[in-house]
């Protein structure tokens, strides 16, 4: 599971927590995320990746976004 291990690790360093408390479940709103930190996120994710992520709207949960990346990189 690379690409959660990746994101986990991202969302650890752009939000200060720690890495138990990123599960796939887990919403961005349970981390205290507000549109900036998330936008970090999203852009931190997008230069490892190398896509472009547009649907951040619908992305509620780390594994909404982990399964978001696996689509676009495959």
């Amino acid at each position: 599971m690379a690409v959660f291990d990746k994101i986990q690790e991202i969302i650890v360093e752009e939000l200060g927590k720690e890495a138990e408390e990123v599960k796939l479940e887990t919403s961005f709103e349970e981390l205290d995320a507000d549109s900036l930190d998330i936008f970090q996120v999203i852009s931190e994710i997008e230069d490892e990746f190398d896509i472009s992520i547009e649907a951040e709207d619908s992305l509620k949960t780390v594994g909404d976004l982990v399964a978001y990346v696996e689509e676009q990189t495959k």
